[in-house]
């Protein structure tokens, strides 16, 4: 059975490879090993506004994450969750396992206040886009707007 807990400095290695995956499926980002290790670093040392959390299967390791952070919504008179980082492994998907890291996330949000979970998805990634619906969430009419604040900082 694949635990989900919260993630420690020793699951780096596993997450780094994780996020590989992911990055390689989003179209507005490129994988920086040392930008994602430096990132998962501040997650972790935030625990109260920010977690990390794996798929642990045992023996076979880490094969699911995602990260959920608290942002403070004027609309919601309170915190929401931002959902990031979410991908399961693909010879462990069609398992239940993103639907379980899901589940805690939510889980961790609303313990922590927060009214609402969102998150932004590669427009392209069908099987995410799907997985989502089905999981309840729904599409918005807002777009997602960036501007890049250090030029040695982008992606």
């Amino acid at each position: 059975m694949t635990d989900i807990r919260h993630a420690t400095a020793e699951d780096i290695p596993a997450l780094l490879g994780l996020l590989r995956e992911l990055f390689g499926v989003e179209a507005d980002f490129r994988f920086d090993a040392a930008k994602a290790e430096r990132a998962l670093r501040l997650l972790l040392g935030a625990p109260p506004l920010a977690c990390v959390l794996v798929a642990d299967s045992g023996a076979g390791g880490v094969v699911g994450m995602c990260s959920v952070q608290l942002v403070v919504s004027t609309a919601e008179g309170g915190p929401s969750g931002l959902l990031e980082d979410m991908v399961v492994h693909p010879a462990q998907r069609g398992h239940g396992l993103g639907g379980r890291l899901l589940a805690a996330a939510e889980l961790w949000a609303a313990g922590k206040g927060a009214t609402r979970l969102q998150l932004l998805a590669d427009k392209g990634n069908a099987p995410a886009l799907e997985f989502y619906r089905k999981a309840g969430l729904d599409g918005t009419r807002m777009i997602c707007l960036r501007k890049f604040l250090v030029a040695s900082r982008r992606p």
